[in-house]
């Protein structure tokens, strides 16, 4: 549904992901100003009726809530630091650039000492998932700041609400991208072996997508985590072992690169060597975080 056009936020950094929110603003009606380094990255905005902000300072001053998408917190302070102190006072920055908890929380500090309160984000789909069903984003900050701008804020995805400190929504962004990207390495390594063995793509597609699917062992997990039930009543450190054994040579006969099995059996071989082989591989969370 539109929004009215007395909505209105800034939009600060046009890449991919600034982009798509940028255009879902406007899809739904709101009053948007953009900035960005590189100006003619605002063309395609401009000519659907956004307004392009000649300064960071008229940016920032030209509405209530800004919206920051940047590479890093070095590029926020790059570029907000080309306006005055006072241009942020009674500002909303949601600022959902990747970084560091930590630089969650100082950039919340530098920014409530120029008057505004900082929302840290970390959004939880790709540019074209933006404004679509199921989209979410991890946000911590003031919980009265949110409430303020639920409405600009769920424009671009739904809220989850972690807490009141800046550097949440950070951690919970990163500990994700842990997963992410690991995972998506996983597959393409495997997709790598497939291929040396005359595997295509959408071959191995149906079988790389049941296999991905953790869902059954993340929920037997979790609640023995969290009891520290390391029993090894489904699989075990030793099997890991064996399996991976079975998988790096697998690899290396198949001619591709072995260092990521490699990498993953020397944990399980840690493990084991510390007398966890008949352990659940949920004993690994022990021997990482030494």
């Amino acid at each position: 549904m539109k929004e009215t056009a007395m909505n209105s936020v800034t939009v600060i950094g046009l890449g991919p992901m600034g982009q798509a929110m940028a255009h879902t603003y406007l899809d739904n009606g709101y009053d948007v100003t953009v900035w960005n380094r590189t100006a003619a990255k605002a063309d395609d905005l401009v000519a659907r009726g956004a307004r392009l902000a000649p300064s960071v300072e008229a940016a920032v001053t030209a509405n209530d809530l800004v919206v920051l998408s940047l590479t890093d917190y070095d590029a926020v302070y790059a570029i907000l630091e080309q306006a005055p102190a006072a241009a942020f006072a009674g500002r909303t920055v949601a600022n959902l650039t990747s970084d560091t908890p930590d630089k969650a929380r100082k950039a919340a500090a530098w920014l409530a000492e120029r008057g505004a309160v900082q929302i840290t984000g970390g959004v939880q789909v790709p540019p074209p998932l933006i404004g679509k069903e199921g989209a979410e984003t991890y946000y911590s900050g003031p919980e009265d700041a949110i409430e303020t701008h639920r409405a600009a804020l769920e424009v671009l995805t739904r809220i989850d609400h972690l807490g009141e400190d800046p550097g949440l929504a950070a951690l919970f962004y990163q500990i994700g991208m842990d997963m992410f990207w690991t995972g998506l390495v996983s597959y393409l390594h495997a997709q790598a072996v497939a291929e040396a063995n005359g595997i295509s793509a959408e071959r191995f597609l149906p079988n790389a997508v049941k296999t991905m699917d953790f869902r059954y062992f993340l929920e037997y997990y979790a609640p023995r985590i969290a009891a520290g039930n390391h029993e090894g009543e489904v699989e075990r450190v030793a099997m890991g072992v064996a399996s991976m054994e079975h998988v790096l040579h697998t690899v290396e006969a198949s001619g591709v690169d072995g260092s990521l099995p490699a990498t993953v059996l020397d944990l399980f071989r840690r493990a084991a060597a510390e007398g966890h082989g008949e352990d659940s591989l949920t004993r690994l969370i022990e021997v990482l975080k030494r």
